[in-house]
């Protein structure tokens, strides 16, 4: 069954936004996807379609083989999700995740920042670094809530 794995966040008080050679991300076990916003309190929240980075676990496990720094945030996801068919990732599916409902925009492509903190160039990562999301329902999520995809019918 999929669920979700990790939910990382940037506080609003964090005092840098951001520090050299990490992203500013802090874990949580539980939180609220607020619609049309992102991720409750998160200073990246923002209404635009760059509201959530989703990435699956397995492709996390495959970048961890091939020396990317994958703990939770430094790929600068925000939600990891395992048992997730990749197609499923397709651009207009919605997902139900724990109480809340998302719907997957573009592939996430990277930026200098993610090479800088990674060492490594966004391209050995091209295609593998999950997609912008945006809040289409809020609702409670938590790390072990159930994934699902949603009917097409929307």
């Amino acid at each position: 069954m999929a669920h979700v794995v990790s939910i990382v966040y940037t506080p609003r008080d964090t005092a840098e936004r951001k520090p050299m050679g990490h992203y500013a991300r802090v874990p949580l076990e539980r939180t609220e996807l607020v619609e049309k916003f992102g991720i409750a309190n998160d200073a990246k929240g923002t209404t635009t379609t760059r509201q959530l980075n989703v990435m699956r676990a397995e492709t996390l496990a495959e970048l961890a083989a091939e020396g990317f720094k994958t703990g939770p945030g430094e790929m600068g996801e925000q939600i990891v999700v395992a048992g997730l068919d990749p197609d499923a990732l397709a651009e207009g599916t919605r997902l139900q995740l724990g109480a809340a409902v998302i719907e997957v925009g573009i592939l996430r492509t990277g930026c200098a920042r993610f090479e800088m903190i990674q060492g490594k160039e966004r391209s050995l990562a091209k295609g593998r670094l999950g997609v912008l999301a945006t809040v289409v329902s809020g609702g409670a999520l938590s790390v072990g809530d159930a994934v699902s995809v949603l009917p097409t019918d929307h």
